[in-house]
Formats: C-alpha cells, sequence, structure tokens
C-alpha cells in the first residue's frame, strides 16, 4: 500500500513513526508546511514532522497550498492509494481528494460531530467535557464534515492540558489509524455519515481568549488556564504589567 502522509506539528509525529513501521505500507512521501520562524527574531525552524522525516530518508514535500496545477501534478505522480492527514494545517482541494484511490483519511481530536474546526481540544476542557477521544474520517470538502470511518473515546480526569490531552489522542489515533487502515482498503469499513444534528463547531482562538474574566467561577477559570496552555495562556494585569497564570487551583 503507497500512501502519502500530510502533518506537521510535533504531536502528529507518532502517525508517522506508526505508518513508517506498518507491514506492507510504503510512505511514498511527506507533506507539511514550510519552515517557519519560531517566534521574533529566531531563525527559520523546520516543523516536526519534516525533521523526523529527513532523519528516515523519506522524500519531503512543502507546498505553501495545494491548489496549483503543479503542486497537485506532483502529488498525483507519487501515485498513491491513499492520503493520511494528521493536523497538517490545510484543506485539500477537490482536485487532491480524487488522486488517491482508497480516498483520503483524517485524525480528529474529537468525537465528532461534536467539536468540529480548528480547536477542539481547547474547546472540550472549557466546556467542562467527560469525554472527549479521536475520529478517523474521510475527508470531503469542507472542515470535519466527512463521514466517520471508526472512533475512539477518551475519558477526561480533569487534569489535562491542551497539549498533554493532544499529544494523548494522537497516539491513540495512531493506534486506531493502524487497526483501520487494511480493512478500509480491503472494503471491510463502510463510513457512517455523521450527524449534523448533533454538530458543534469550534474557532481559531485568539490571544485575547487568554484574558482572566474575574466574574467567572474559579472552576471555569481552572479550565480556561489547562486549556489555553501551552497558547495564549491565562493571564491578567497587575499594576500596568502582564501576570501570567501558570498553575491555578479553584
Amino acid at each position: 500500500m503507497r500512501l502519502v502522509f500530510m502533518g506537521t506539528p510535533a504531536f502528529a509525529v507518532p502517525v508517522l513513526q506508526a505508518l513508517t513501521t506498518a507491514p506492507d505500507v510504503q510512505v511514498a512521501g511527506v507533506y507539511t508546511q514550510p519552515d517557519r520562524p519560531k517566534g521574533r527574531r529566531r531563525p527559520t525552524e523546520m516543523p516536526a514532522v519534516k525533521s523526523y522525516a529527513l532523519e528516515r530518508g523519506l522524500p519531503v514535500h512543502q507546498p505553501p497550498a495545494l491548489r496549483s496545477e503543479e503542486a497537485q501534478l506532483e502529488l498525483a505522480g507519487l501515485e498513491p492509494d491513499l492520503i493520511v492527514v494528521a493536523a497538517y494545517g490545510n484543506l485539500l482541494p477537490a482536485q487532491v481528494l480524487e488522486i488517491p484511490v482508497h480516498g483520503s483519511l483524517n485524525l480528529h481530536p474529537s468525537l465528532l460531530p461534536r467539536y468540529r474546526g480548528p480547536s477542539p481540544v481547547a474547546t472540550a476542557i472549557v466546556a467542562g467535557a467527560e469525554i472527549t477521544g479521536i475520529t478517523l474520517m474521510l475527508l470531503d470538502q469542507t472542515m470535519d464534515t466527512g463521514p466517520i470511518i471508526s472512533q475512539q473515546g477518551y475519558p477526561l480526569s480533569g487534569r489535562e492540558t491542551t497539549e498533554t490531552l493532544t499529544s494523548s489522542l494522537f497516539q491513540m489515533g495512531a493506534d486506531l489509524l493502524l487497526r483501520c487502515l487494511a480493512p478500509w482498503v480491503a472494503g471491510q469499513i463502510t463510513a457512517q455519515p455523521q450527524d449534523d444534528s448533533e454538530a458543534t463547531t469550534t474557532r481559531k482562538l485568539e490571544r485575547a481568549d487568554g484574558q482572566a474574566d474575574w466574574e467567572l467561577r474559579a472552576t471555569a477559570l481552572e479550565r480556561r488556564c489547562r486549556a489555553y496552555s501551552p497558547w495564549p495562556g491565562l493571564f491578567t494585569h497587575w499594576e500596568g504589567k502582564v501576570l501570567k497564570l501558570l498553575e491555578v487551583t479553584p
């Protein structure tokens, strides 16, 4: 089975690692975001997925987007049976979705249709959810609306941060993906449409979300502290300066 992997941050690396060690799987190419500076006045850094791929001699591609004919022809030239996406950072155009014979699979860190969109983990923590999980889905042309291949739940203890929970969910997602790959390609799994009536949608976090609202209950502020770790953090102002609240107890 030839596949192309698309992912960018460190928490997507376990998914690529699982694919590179899976039997009967050939990773024909790795797509990731272009190298970018990390903060002001800092040198350009490569994404964690790129670093892992280069260490293992995997071909890396970093187009800024996949809308151009040139980028699409390059991808098609890899002749993938399947595309696997884990926190890539770009929507795949319809022309790209048509390239692989067995479709494009995506790991999304929530139990879809709950928490569609860019910040499912942080939103679940802020909401005080008792359970979240990971969803393996077939991509379509809109965000997180494709049919579901498989899901696995993850009960929340009330101590998770967005950083630790995201890492745990993608670790679990790597195992879920490996269990489903062969049956999916063999036609033994039928993807089930999402129930749009149960859908909730998240938005992209902004720095202002981390501003402590002291009219909220202490438990709500504590959830925000965990949800906004590592970014934007929970903060307030004290004597004209920004005060970061690194850890709080209600």
